[in-house]
């Protein structure tokens, strides 16, 4: 029943819900939560941005779950690119090396690989996956929404005495 409620709940955000902005902001804050590893300090200041700007939660945990179940697999490419920025770029030390010795940067934990590798992939990758989301939101509301509610199966399952019971039972919860 929880899966239905999250179905309808983004369909309902999809179709008419806040602005496309919002929504592609709340992804893109989600895909920052997904490929962020563990509980960190980066997880923290995403966490109060979300509270702090306007934005879609459903879309924050919609990317959040999308992007985490790709986290693992982009683990590899994460420790490469920290590795680098922390190991191989040696005119890079002496910064890495005062930011560890102010008094909260430690905590952040931007001296592990992945850590730092998936915050600066997450920062590149920001601009383009709004600007995606974004574009996508519009173009679903502009074209796609209107055909999706003349399909037949979708008229079937809006006909159904299932469908009617559960839109009734919605409402009782709201």
């Amino acid at each position: 029943m929880i899966i239905l409620k999250l179905l309808a709940k983004l369909v309902k955000v999809l179709r008419a819900g806040p602005s496309p902005a919002q929504i592609a902001g709340g992804f893109t804050l989600g895909m920052f939560l997904g490929l962020m590893p563990g509980f960190n300090f980066y997880r923290l200041v995403i966490c109060v941005l979300i509270l702090l700007v306007d934005v879609n939660l459903s879309a924050v945990i919609l990317g959040w779950t999308v992007f985490s179940l790709f986290a693992y697999l982009l683990d590899p490419v994460f420790h490469d690119v920290g590795f680098v920025l922390l190991v191989n770029m040696h005119w890079l030390h002496g910064f890495w090396t005062a930011l560890y010795n102010l008094p909260v940067f430690p905590i952040s934990h931007f001296n592990n690989t992945v850590v730092l590798g998936s915050l600066v992939l997450s920062i590149f990758f920001a601009v383009p996956v709004y600007f995606l989301v974004r574009l996508g939101i519009i173009r679903y509301r502009e074209k796609l929404d209107a055909q999706i509610q003349k399909m037949k199966l979708i008229k079937i399952i809006k006909g159904s005495k299932l469908f009617t019971i559960y839109t009734r039972v919605r409402r009782l919860g709201d």
